[in-house]
């Protein structure tokens, strides 16, 4: 409704349960007016100074494909100055050049929408200094609902053992060593205590006070839920093998 009262065009994606989700069908079915995108979920907002920022940075770009825009993540009444601050995300680029990845093939149960899934650009970047207010969390049992989801989405892509594929091809040094740590992560023990201490220590969590430490705690509660998911998809592919040897 929104879009059609700015006089903007709606599409309808029919998600097959797999791929492609709906930001890459997007991009590689629609014919835009322009050569530059921007990518805005439904719940973040753009400042007003974004649009002059924008215009500059594309009148401006030379050669380069993209700009990366900084997230400030909005919880129970706040913005978290330290946990998950900075989140760098690849939204504004030119659409011919990039793409998101592709981490599993397999069904996941997690949404027709990509997620966790990065732009990989072909080209050079830049960032931006404009950022979004993300509005992700607007109450706990939105966090609980989003990441049990989401942990589907965790535990299929540690089974299949796919996210080395395409970390290096990202071109962010900051989401690469996000991914590497999370690989390493996968071999250590105690993941959901060490996922509690990385946001509420590591990132200073603490600093941002009770919302803080509420946020660490339940970012400790995905990451068990996505062990144990990891593992539950594991056995039954364990099981499903020794069926077929038997």
């Amino acid at each position: 409704m929104g879009g059609r009262n700015f006089r903007g065009r709606v599409v309808q994606f029919e998600f097959n349960g797999t791929w492609p989700k709906k930001k890459n069908w997007a991009l590689d079915n629609l014919q835009f007016r322009n050569e530059w995108v921007f990518i805005l979920d439904a719940d973040e907002v753009l400042p007003p100074p974004a649009e002059a920022e924008f215009a500059k940075a594309i009148t401006g770009a030379g050669d380069i494909a993209g700009y990366w825009i900084n997230r400030r993540f909005m919880f129970m009444g706040r913005w978290l100055r330290h946990a998950y601050y900075p989140n760098w995300n690849l939204r504004l680029f030119r659409h011919a050049f990039g793409r998101y990845e592709k981490l599993t093939d397999a069904p996941t149960n997690s949404g027709d929408n990509e997620v966790h899934e990065h732009v990989l650009l072909n080209g050079h970047t830049a960032k931006l200094n404009v950022e979004i207010d993300h509005y992700a969390f607007p109450s706990i049992d939105v966090f609980v609902e989003k990441h049990n989801r989401y942990s589907n989405w965790e535990a299929r892509v540690a089974a299949d053992t796919l996210l080395d594929s395409s970390s290096k091809k990202i071109g962010s040094r900051t989401v690469d060593r996000r991914r590497k740590l999370k690989t390493l992560s996968r071999h250590l023990p105690f993941r959901p205590l060490l996922r509690f201490l990385y946001v509420y220590v590591w990132q200073k969590g603490f600093l941002d006070g009770a919302e803080g430490y509420y946020f660490a705690r339940l970012h400790g509660f995905y990451e068990f839920l996505s062990v144990a998911k990891t593992r539950e998809l594991l056995k039954a592919r364990e099981r499903r093998i020794d069926r077929a040897m038997k």
